[in-house]
């Protein structure tokens, strides 16, 4: 397929993830970017990064600006997620975001059919470089039993009783916290809930939990349905995070009044800088009439891009969306309609200009040691 010829860039939120897409890009591909936000930011004088206001609310306004670029990159809440994504399909404009939202990646589906451009949701770590990851390694089985995939967005220095700073959005983490999650158990797709699947393990002798939370498979179910026994996704945390987030979920029934959980959250959670991004995956089953197994892990700490000083979270989830508008350039995906992540081979994920930030993915790491799962 040949390459795709792009002049310039819509990025979408002027936040931390936003302006380091938009700085991303810019390093590695000089393209111009015209990064987009609500509120006015602060005046750069930056040649291939031009800040402007822009209310997406606003169908007139949002459609004038998609249809002076060839690309735009969604970085705005996952609630804005379906009326971005039709404005661009009607448009033409090849289209991806970072939502984790199962219900609006199933309305930017539905747009696909007819859709004469990419439609890309869920392209950040997780949903995103996870499920890349998750495919790669149900590749490599004859027959496939157990694909287990663990993501962690972690403060270095948790020292409240929720063992936890935020790292990234708030409304992110509340909406995958109190929505069903998709999972295959025996074979069948199911849906399980939030917190639940407790359990334990270590990895290089630090102590860890992870359990169930929303949207981290994107598509990768429906596309593994058929194809694997047990396939599930977990949130990585430090231990006692999971209880003290199930007693203001649900003993104190804060899952009934989500703002008022948010405001509890901002007022008594700080954020944090300092994080570190743990990705691991395990896939079991028969190869060449044996039972094996297979792992991936990863750990990535933040660094400096374009002379900013840029998180872990903020790196991995911009080097997903920016590694797959990269195999888009190259003419290694679609042209048109519903791409999701497992559609794209993780070598060639890997090989971009940005896979470096996932170092390590590509090799095989030996196996955390596991506790039996914890009643939830």
């Amino acid at each position: 397929m040949s390459k795709l010829q792009v002049k310039n860039v819509l990025v979408l939120g002027a936040g931390k993830v936003g302006s380091t897409v938009a700085d991303m890009i810019a390093e590695y591909h000089r393209i111009p970017v015209t990064l987009a936000d609500q509120r006015a930011g602060k005046p750069a004088d930056d040649p291939l990064v031009r800040q402007i206001t822009l209310n997406v609310e606003d169908d007139a306004a949002l459609a004038s600006e998609l249809a002076s670029h060839t690309v735009v990159i969604n970085a705005l809440p996952f609630f804005l997620a379906a009326r971005v994504a039709t404005q661009a399909a009607r448009l033409g404009v090849h289209y991806f975001d970072l939502t984790e939202d199962v219900a609006a990646t199933h309305a930017i589906r539905q747009l696909s059919s007819e859709a004469t451009s990419v439609l890309m949701p869920q392209s950040g770590l997780a949903p995103g470089v996870i499920g890349m990851l998750g495919g790669h390694l149900a590749g490599h089985f004859d027959e496939l039993y157990d694909l287990r995939l663990r993501v962690g967005a972690l403060t270095r220095n948790a020292t409240n009783s929720l063992r936890y700073n935020f790292t990234w959005s708030i409304d992110g983490v509340i909406n995958e916290y109190c929505n069903p999650c998709d999972a295959i158990v025996n074979g069948q797709i199911v849906s399980v809930q939030a917190l639940e699947g407790h359990e334990t393990f270590t990895l290089d002798a630090e102590a860890f939990e992870a359990f169930n939370t929303s949207g981290g498979l994107g598509t990768l179910c429906e596309t593994l349905r058929g194809k694997v026994r047990n396939l599930d996704y977990k949130t990585i945390r430090y231990p006692g995070h999971r209880d003290a987030m199930n007693f203001l979920l649900h003993d104190l029934r804060l899952i009934e009044r989500r703002d008022l959980l948010r405001q509890v959250l901002e007022h008594a959670v700080p954020h944090s800088r300092e994080d570190v991004v743990i990705v691991f995956a395990s896939a079991s089953g028969l190869r060449d009439g044996r039972f094996e197994q297979e792992t991936r892990v990863g750990r990535v700490f933040g660094s400096r891009l374009r002379g900013k000083d840029r998180t872990a979270i903020e790196l991995t989830t911009a080097a997903g969306v920016v590694g797959v508008f990269e195999l888009l350039l190259q003419g290694q995906l679609p042209r048109s309609g519903f791409v999701g992540q497992e559609q794209v081979p993780l070598e060639a994920f890997l090989s971009t200009r940005v896979g470096h930030y996932y170092q390590g993915l590509g090799v095989t790491a030996s196996s955390p040691s596991h506790q039996e799962p914890a009643e939830a």
